[in-house]
């Protein structure tokens, strides 16, 4: 007996749709790394559940490049100045702060009306991904820093310690000179 056929429709129990969520996720995904494996080809894919957690999968090196391919081909079929070039402009995550510039001027021109929700969350989104990238290698700065303090403070201590055995040297030599003076003294 085979499965029956589902009508493609919004769940409309909200437990039902919560467990169906996940396992609809994973089959996307799935299918998406067999489609790249079997055709080899670049696939992206980006989810966002209702709770706006994010999931993706990418089979090329980076989603940044990928989306750069789609953005450019998105460019070339359409002519003009619309919200593609925006997309366009932002798509390789320049820093944080040209992205606030860049979405500050998108918002001040005569042709804010034409934005969507939408596009307002994916500005959203990539304001969000810039600040990760941003933490992320500030965080691998100060480790980096951190670990490089730790190998100049144990090289300090090992210099330290090989002064430390040398003055030692040097007091016992003199003690032993002052020993021997002494004697020669006490002699004479």
């Amino acid at each position: 007996m085979g499965r029956k056929k589902q009508d493609i429709k919004r769940i409309e129990e909200n437990s039902a749709r919560m467990v169906c969520f996940p396992k609809r996720r994973n089959g996307l995904i799935k299918k998406a790394k067999e489609f790249s494996v079997l055709c080899d080809v670049d696939v992206a894919a980006i989810i966002f559940s209702k709770r706006g957690k994010f999931y993706q999968y990418c089979s090329a090196d980076s989603m940044a490049q990928v989306l750069q391919q789609y953005q450019s081909q998105v460019k070339s079929e359409k002519d003009g100045c619309n919200i593609e070039d925006l997309y366009s402009k932002n798509g390789d995550y320049l820093t944080y702060g040209e992205l606030l510039q860049t979405v500050g001027s998108e918002l001040k021109e005569p042709r804010v009306d034409q934005l969507s929700v939408a596009d307002l969350g994916l500005m959203q989104k990539q304001l969000e991904t810039a600040l990760m990238e941003i933490r992320s290698t500030k965080t691998k700065l100060m480790t980096d820093a951190q670990s490089s303090l730790q190998e100049k403070e144990k090289m300090l201590e090992e210099e330290k310690k090989h002064f430390n055995e040398i003055v030692e040297g040097n007091n016992c030599a003199k003690k032993k000179k002052v020993v021997v003076d002494l004697n020669f003294s006490a002699d004479g």
